[in-house]
């Protein structure tokens, strides 16, 4: 897997660094207030157990799936695999954590969906944020990392469902990704619709 990185954009030493950052800024934003950590699947689920567990203040963890992409590098319409219990959500103090702010089109659905199943107020917390390939108007309230307009891969960020175990955080060679799009010159959308 690692020949097939064509840069380290970010090693374990500056990730934790970023957490830690991340995790401070959660902590004075939730400091006396009940809150739900709520980690998006697959991706988020590194960055959000590490994050966790540098807050030092009661919260509670919850689970959302949603997946637009399947093995392909093309985003196809978001499918809501499942949300956490009512009980979860009703009332409560949200902060929606996931792998890569890319588009925004997941993170903002998933922020209405979450409001409308009753929801007092959500936050947003990314790993990683990409500026350059946004679609909708859509900022996290927390991030750890900016990145560039590359397509992006390990620490829990994958592509066709490899790399996600490396430890860092890497460009992804463009032979890797344009071998599902013949002919292509431009990185795929790394989010999902």
């Amino acid at each position: 897997m690692h020949e097939d990185v064509e840069r380290i954009l970010f090693n374990e030493q500056q990730i934790v660094a970023g957490i830690d950052r991340v995790a401070e800024e959660v902590t004075r934003a939730y400091r006396g207030r009940d809150f739900t950590v709520v980690s998006v699947l697959k991706g988020a689920c590194i960055f959000a157990s590490d994050l966790i567990r540098r807050i030092p203040i009661p919260l509670e963890l919850a689970f959302v799936s949603a997946s637009s992409y399947g093995a392909g590098t093309q985003a196809r319409e978001l499918v809501l695999n499942f949300f956490p219990a009512e009980s979860e959500l009703a009332g409560r103090n949200l902060l929606l954590v996931d792998d890569i702010l890319d588009t925004g089109r997941t993170l903002s659905r998933l922020v209405d969906e979450l409001v409308q199943r009753g929801a007092a107020e959500v936050r947003t917390c990314v790993f990683l944020d990409k500026p350059a390939r946004r679609a909708v108007d859509f900022h996290a309230d927390f991030r750890a990392f900016e990145v560039d307009d590359l397509f992006v891969v390990g620490y829990g960020l994958d592509f066709a469902g490899r790399y996600r175990n490396l430890p860092f955080v890497g460009a992804l060679k463009q032979e890797c990704w344009s071998r599902s799009r013949p002919g292509t010159r431009s990185p795929p959308r790394s989010d999902g619709v």
